[in-house]
């Protein structure tokens, strides 16, 4: 089988400004795929028998004394190969050939072995999170598929996705999936509690080179820093673009055109919304699914501060579901280093992908620059990627009180109507964070706004049972509805003073 074209030659010390100039060098060529070279027994496994192929933990690769490494093997949909090299602090380098013996390859492949050439598909990084026992190590980074790669804190379980950017995601054009071809690996030194990652992106409209930072703990963080490479024009590029699910939750079939689900558990979800910090001001916006086609939503955000897929559900109980654990799956935010040019101005955008299966990713969001990318002008990112769990978290401490939830139902509840009135739906919008008004009597003034129809009898009350503030507010849309999205926004003031984030959703 052919070695990798892009490979990380171990011989010398590799750079992240070595990588820019392979990318740049790599952008200047046509596009090579990979070779298709995954043996058949590989290829024709099913989700079942690639499973079953286990990595054996006592072969685990440390990476100084804080970190391991164990690679994901090749196979099923995994099918191409990266090359991995391991960098010491004085510049010499391995290259990672596989090895059968590290994996237990299950019924399917038992007795098989495969040549050192073929590589592997990914691997995760393991860390000791307790300080005072390094070798009690778990899980917290994968990088496995495309530009895909997978953070979490300590305590959390794996749910959405970063990757390293986006391409022509719902048009125009096709969409493209670039993939981290290689990886330099640089091991810390001692008990460092940091680890940097190297790594070659290439794909059909654009190559890149790419550096992370990684810091592990309660709070994971990765500091990306990023030059991509224009081959030819991209109509949509989307930069630290997020991947998630979101089956149902609390807007359910109380949004327009959603249908309900027929399942016990009451939510099934890794993020319930999108966040978008601008100068002043943040807004939530809800996630639907169940819509008869795909939405696409843009936030203008010129400048960005900062923009994420959170979970803000944090109780067993709004979802029931004892091994999933969606109560305890990390939100991500980005946050573009002050004086990043690349997200000066443009769009955070998200895309709502109707979908019945909790295996499908059917949620991204990602900056789109209001410039697009020209052939042979580099594209240069600087941007923190931290994990978020449950809030308030100081990450966000500077924001006003945030949304906890979006409930949506008939306004018809003294006499309802069968079915009930769609001229008459009820908003009930909660409200929680610091600088809410401890008392009940307060006045709260409300902002409300709709882009079509209008809101009538909107009235606020203190909710005793958490601290927060509720807002009731009865929509009634036009008659016939538009064709587009009709946005809805609300937030509230006190004493001549924001003091929560705009709530935003499409009815």
């Amino acid at each position: 089988m052919a070695q990798p074209r892009e490979s990380a030659s171990p011989d010398g010390p590799s750079t992240y400004e070595s990588f820019v100039e392979r990318a740049r060098a790599l952008a200047a060529e046509a596009y090579r795929p990979a070779p298709e070279d995954l043996p058949q027994e590989l290829a024709a496994l099913d989700y079942d028998a690639y499973q079953r192929i286990a990595f054996r933990p006592e072969k685990t690769i440390p990476l100084g004394q804080r970190f391991s490494l164990q690679p994901f093997h090749r196979g099923f949909l995994q099918r191409k190969r990266v090359d991995v090299v391991l960098q010491a602090s004085d510049g010499t380098g391995r290259r990672l050939d596989y090895d059968s013996s590290l994996f237990d390859l299950g019924p399917a492949l038992q007795g098989r072995s495969f040549p050192r050439s073929l590589g592997y598909a990914g691997f995760r990084l393991n860390t000791g999170f307790d300080t005072a026992k390094p070798n009690a190590q778990e899980e917290f980074l994968v990088f496995l598929g495309a530009s895909y790669f997978r953070l979490r804190g300590r305590g959390q379980t794996y749910g959405l996705s970063a990757r390293g950017v986006a391409v022509n995601t719902f048009g125009p054009g096709s969409e493209e999936f670039p993939d981290f071809t290689a990886f330099r690996i640089l091991e810390p030194s001692g008990n460092e509690t940091t680890i940097t990652i190297l790594a070659l992106l290439d794909g059909q409209s654009l190559s890149g080179a790419y550096r992370f930072v990684v810091t592990p703990g309660e709070i994971a963080h990765i500091a990306v820093t990023a030059s991509l490479h224009p081959r030819r024009e991209i109509a949509r590029l989307g930069l630290a673009p997020l991947t998630s699910m979101f089956l149902h939750g609390q807007n359910g079939a109380g949004a327009r055109g959603a249908e309900a689900f027929d399942d016990f558990r009451p939510q099934v979800h890794d993020s319930d919304g999108l966040a978008v910090e601008t100068e002043g001001d943040r807004l939530w916006r809800p996630l639907v699914n169940g819509r008869a086609s795909t939405a696409i939503s843009a936030f203008e955000a010129t400048p960005l501060r900062g923009f994420g897929l959170l979970q803000r559900d944090r109780n067993f109980a709004d979802y029931l579901d004892v091994q999933a654990r969606h109560e305890d799956r990390p939100g991500l935010w980005v946050r573009p280093e002050a004086g990043n040019a690349a997200f000066g101005s443009g769009a955070v955008q998200l895309f709502e992908i109707p979908s019945r299966e909790e295996y499908t990713d059917n949620i991204v969001a990602a900056f789109v620059p209001s410039t697009k990318p020209v052939p042979g002008r580099a594209i240069d990112l600087a941007y923190g990627l931290t994990t978020v769990g449950a809030e308030p978290t100081p990450l966000l401490s500077s924001a006003p009180a945030r949304v906890v939830s979006t409930r949506v139902g008939s306004a018809e509840r003294l006499r309802p109507t069968n079915p009930p009135n769609p001229q008459r739906r009820l908003y009930v919008i909660d409200f929680e964070g610091d600088g809410l008004p401890a008392d009940p009597k307060a006045q709260v003034d409300v902002a409300l706004s709709a882009s079509a129809g209008a809101f009538v009898d909107p009235f606020t009350e203190r909710v005793p049972q958490t601290g927060g503030w509720r807002l009731y507010a009865e929509y009634r849309p036009p008659n016939p509805l538009p064709a587009g999205d009709v946005v809805l926004r609300a937030r509230l003031s006190h004493a001549g003073k924001v003091i929560t984030e705009t709530w935003d959703a499409v009815a």
